[in-house]
């Protein structure tokens, strides 16, 4: 007996594979710190951040996770704005994180896209009039990855999607 179902792409009927819902964008856009010192530049990602979640109440959060580069100095900075922007989220709303590669690869096709084929897609995917800015478009496309896994996650549940990621 054959470990897949089908033995051919010939076999999927499209009339019976669930649609994908469209994806909106509710808001995008990018909190502009560059002028405070370094402890206000974390207030304010806190405070910008908490006032966007109290205003769009969502169910979960997807973020990225942090990329390790040569430069300490960086990555404790980053460090410390993904922090201040971690503890802006409720207790009670779940996180779920993405690798950058894994989520260039789940809208573009590859894990070493550049940042504006990214933004290209995602300008693409969610209708958008101009292509977003780059930070905005890398924190749409987490969101959008993160829509994808969860589509993905369902259909494996309900017994509808691939048998090999079933453990």
């Amino acid at each position: 007996m054959s470990r897949y179902r089908t033995r051919s792409w010939r076999a999927f009927d499209p009339v019976a594979a669930t649609p994908l819902a469209a994806l909106v964008a509710v808001a995008h856009g990018c909190l502009n710190v560059a002028s405070a010192t370094p402890a206000a530049r974390l207030r304010l990602i806190f405070e910008g951040l908490k006032a966007l979640l109290a205003e769009h109440a969502p169910g979960e959060v997807a973020v990225e996770r942090v990329f390790v580069s040569r430069n300490a100095d960086s990555a404790l900075k980053l460090g410390q704005a993904r922090g201040a922007a971690l503890c802006a989220i409720p207790a009670d709303v779940p996180v779920f994180e993405y690798a950058p590669r894994a989520v260039k690869l789940a809208l573009v096709g590859s894990g070493a896209a550049e940042k504006f084929q990214v933004a290209q897609m995602i300008r693409t995917l969610l209708s958008l009039g101009e292509r977003p800015a780059a930070d905005a478009a890398d924190a749409l496309a987490v969101a959008v990855c993160h829509a994808h896994q969860r589509r993905l996650r369902v259909l494996v549940d309900r017994g509808g999607g691939p048998h090999w990621s079933r453990a």
